[in-house]
């Protein structure tokens, strides 16, 4: 007789030394199935909770990288320094950092009317009114009007707004391709801030291009993704009636002048 020591393993769970007789051998064949030994699952708030919620989390802490070309960063520059200008406030910042901070200084020193006011009047610094003013007559409000300007948009101002594309809508029971989708807003994501949206973006560029250009337009903004749409040929809501100004600030904004709906209406 032998005596065979068994090597114990995590499928033996009992060995010891057992004296085996040579005519009794048994091969032993390992099972092809291992055992489970642990699950790992989500917690239950994460497994339970919506994929556009689980976005919207990514979101925030994911901030978008943007690389800046020469004619970026002239016309990023150009249109900081014209905000600087309107309001007489300086900052030593560059870039695109530098125009949010211009931005910044409009919502600190100034009421919700002022701002629209100021932004407006560096729009109208930025840009040569006797440029509008050509652009206007030669392009009155039509169908070529409206899809000139959304791919004019698309291709110009990406610098300011982000990646954007041109989206078809009805208008008056046709279809055009007269829909600016901004699919992350640049200025949005770099303030956080749902006032500086509405009152140093959205409705000063509103006034801006209809009194400009001719051509009115609707910005609606969508914060929960960030993104935007221009609909240009659309009039835009009354200040009481958008929702755009329904909507509470995001808990990140740093700005301590957050809009309420009262302030946009009286003003």
């Amino acid at each position: 007789m032998e005596a065979k020591l068994l090597p114990q393993t995590y499928r033996t769970p009992f060995i010891s030394t057992v004296l085996v007789p040579r005519r009794h051998r048994v091969r032993i064949i390992k099972p092809e199935t291992s055992c489970v030994v642990a699950v790992l699952a989500r917690p239950a708030e994460t497994r339970n909770a919506k994929p556009k919620q689980l976005e919207r989390k990514a979101e925030v802490v994911q901030k978008t990288v943007y690389n800046d070309g020469w004619f970026d960063q002239i016309a990023i520059n150009h249109l900081s320094q014209s905000v600087q200008d309107a309001t007489g406030i300086k900052n030593n910042k560059g870039g695109y950092e530098g125009m949010v901070e211009a931005a910044k200084a409009v919502l600190r020193n100034f009421d919700q009317a002022q701002q629209r006011a100021i932004v407006i009047q560096a729009l109208e610094r930025a840009f040569p009114r006797p440029i509008l003013t050509m652009v206007r007559a030669v392009l009155p409000e039509s169908k070529l009007a409206r899809e000139f300007f959304a791919v004019f948009t698309t291709i110009f101002f990406a610098w300011l707004v982000g990646p954007c594309e041109v989206r078809e809508s009805e208008v008056n029971g046709k279809t055009e391709k007269n829909v600016v989708h901004i699919k992350k807003c640049r200025f949005l994501e770099e303030s956080n801030c749902v006032g500086m949206c509405t009152n140093l973006c959205k409705m000063p560029s509103q006034t801006f291009i209809k009194d400009s250009l001719g051509m009115p337009v609707n910005m609606v903004p969508n914060f929960d993704d960030m993104s935007c749409e221009m609909i240009f040929g659309q009039e835009p809501l009354a200040s009481s009636d958008d929702p755009a100004f329904k909507q509470p600030c995001y808990k990140l904004c740093k700005e301590s002048r957050r809009h309420t709906l009262n302030d946009l209406v009286a003003n």
